[in-house]
């Protein structure tokens, strides 16, 4: 995987300030539910990412909003809790 040098510097402080983990191609974002059990999801090393909503559009938001959203409403579907982050 080839990065430019800004989306590596942008991606490694996002994995410092969040304490997310990540290996060669890939931030992880690890998340425990109420019975303790950890869920990890795995999210592709890019500047943006495409999102498709239910009723077939799509759009790109940037993978810091994509973090934020999925630690803020674990929950939810992406293309529910990004709108709901963008008020916030």
């Amino acid at each position: 995987m080839e990065d430019l040098p800004e989306d590596a510097d942008e991606i490694k402080e996002l994995i410092k300030e969040y304490g997310l983990e990540e290996d060669e191609e890939y931030v992880i974002i690890n998340l425990k539910n109420s019975r303790g059990n950890v869920r990890r999801i795995y999210l592709l090393k890019r500047r943006y990412m495409r999102v498709i909503k239910p009723d077939g559009t799509f759009e790109d938001y940037p993978l810091r909003d994509v973090v934020e959203a999925i630690l803020r409403y674990p929950c939810l579907r992406l293309s529910e809790s990004l709108p709901l982050k963008k008020h916030d």
